[in-house]
């Protein structure tokens, strides 16, 4: 074995949790080689994309916030039921998300994972990209390294970190992850639109770096269970819809002119209009939540970010890379304590999901472990939003004839369609889901 094989660690992919994994052990001082397939780390990678707590990096990077390639910081939040014709939306503003470490922050990846890869390689970390990892090497059942597809591909350490992506290759290959069905995945299409800084600043109601994250569920992706969103950056918006594999099959819709349907409605189309395309591009999403968490380790072995399935998609939450950040950082303690250790057994290992679960990432992820399956609720997805825009037309509407009271308008309006045993029901899913 050549000397330049062989590693304290192998990071597999330069995302938001393999970056982060790799920044820390390289600071310990260990060999790491972080591992990319695309020609530059963010090149494969995308997402929203909107990165909540960034406060996260505080304590690797202090002054993050300064150098790191932001686009605008979230004091805005919207949600919007959309109708055929109408929108109802919930707008909250505030200017106690426009501080460091800020609430929220739109990024564009391949500038982002490039910075952050940037500051591992700057560490010390060995950045491979343009390199395809296709198996895992074993002595008995412990993972010693991988295989990468090019000459002499063989790279060996202690202690791997697969954090490649939402349908993780290797996690699969290790055993630990199983088969997405299409009824656990999703499709996210977006594009890119540049707009210049005086339009977003005018028509999003924006100053300075002040940025707005806005997601629609209803009419959105039409009959397709899924959701959109539109996020402002300095001088582009990125706009999507992500949608259930499954009902998008069924349907027989293509994604793309579920976008295009999504532009045209009345309530997005004077926030895009004149906008060109700079990028289009298309990724799938684990958003089944709990159900998909997999065997997080094995001896030699950690899995992280997206490769994990740690994506947080619970109705009006819709976080990632916050997870993939977390999860990375958890993942390359315990590589740390396993080198201290020389121990790299599945037992130490499995102190990697032990941190993650005194962390935000597996207590969110088990308390909202039943809104991924309430959130496809059929009539959540398309019914109530409709019903929700006519009931707000009616309240709203002026007749010059006596007005009823607000709650007997709506009641009337939701049971036009829906029994109040299925009102009931509904709400108290909802509750379950989301509220207690």
């Amino acid at each position: 074995m050549h000397a330049q094989q062989q590693f304290d660690v192998i990071v597999v992919g330069a995302g938001p949790a393999g970056s982060s994994a790799a920044l820390v052990l390289a600071r310990a001082g260990l060999r790491v080689a972080l591992i990319e397939r695309g020609e530059y780390p963010g090149a494969k990678n995308v997402s929203g994309a909107v990165f909540y707590a960034p406060g996260l990096l505080a304590e690797l990077l202090p002054t993050f916030w300064d150098e790191a390639p932001f686009e605008r910081y979230i004091t805005r939040r919207v949600l919007t039921f959309l109708g055929r014709e109408s929108a109802f939306s919930l707008d909250f503003h505030t200017r106690h998300f426009a501080l460091p470490p800020y609430n929220g922050v739109t990024v564009l990846r391949p500038k982002f994972d490039r910075w952050l890869a940037g500051k591992a390689v700057e560490a010390g970390a060995l950045l491979i990209t343009s390199t395809v990892v296709d198996d895992l090497l074993y002595e008995g059942e412990r993972v010693i390294g991988v295989q990468c597809r090019r000459d002499d591909g063989a790279l060996y350490a202690p202690v791997v970190i697969a954090a490649d992506g939402a349908n993780s290759f290797l996690a699969k290959k290790a055993g630990l992850q199983r088969e997405f069905s299409a009824e656990e995945m999703s499709l996210g299409v977006k594009e890119v639109l540049r707009l210049g800084v005086r339009t977003i600043e005018e028509r999003f109601h924006l100053t300075g770096d002040e940025g707005m994250a806005s997601e629609y569920v209803g009419e959105a992706t039409g009959p397709i269970k899924g959701g959109a969103f539109l996020y402002t950056n300095r001088e582009t918006l990125s706009l999507g819809i992500i949608v259930q594999i499954a009902s998008l099959a069924q349907q027989r819709i293509r994604p793309y002119e579920l976008l295009d349907r999504f532009k045209q409605h009345p309530a997005v189309a004077p926030l895009v209009r004149d906008g060109v395309t700079l990028e289009y591009s298309a990724h799938m999403i684990p958003e089944g939540g709990w159900q998909l968490v997999p065997r997080l380790a094995r001896a030699g072995l950690l899995v992280a970010g997206d490769a994990a399935a740690l994506v947080f998609a619970a109705g009006i939450f819709l976080e990632g890379m916050n997870f993939a950040v977390a999860s990375g950082l958890a993942a390359a303690e315990t590589a740390l304590e396993a080198h201290r250790n020389s121990d790299f057994s599945a037992a130490t290992l499995s102190g990697y999901r032990k941190r993650l679960e005194q962390s935000f990432v597996l207590q969110d992820l088990r308390r909202f472990r039943l809104t991924p399956a309430f959130v496809n609720n059929e009539r959540l997805q398309n019914l109530y939003p409709e019903l929700l825009c006519q009931a707000a037309e009616q309240v709203f509407r002026s007749e010059g004839r006596p007005r009823k009271k607000l709650g007997s308008t709506i009641l009337t309006t939701l049971r036009s369609k829906v029994s109040l045993w299925t009102l009931l029901r509904d709400g108290w899913q909802a509750g379950r889901a989301l509220f207690f």
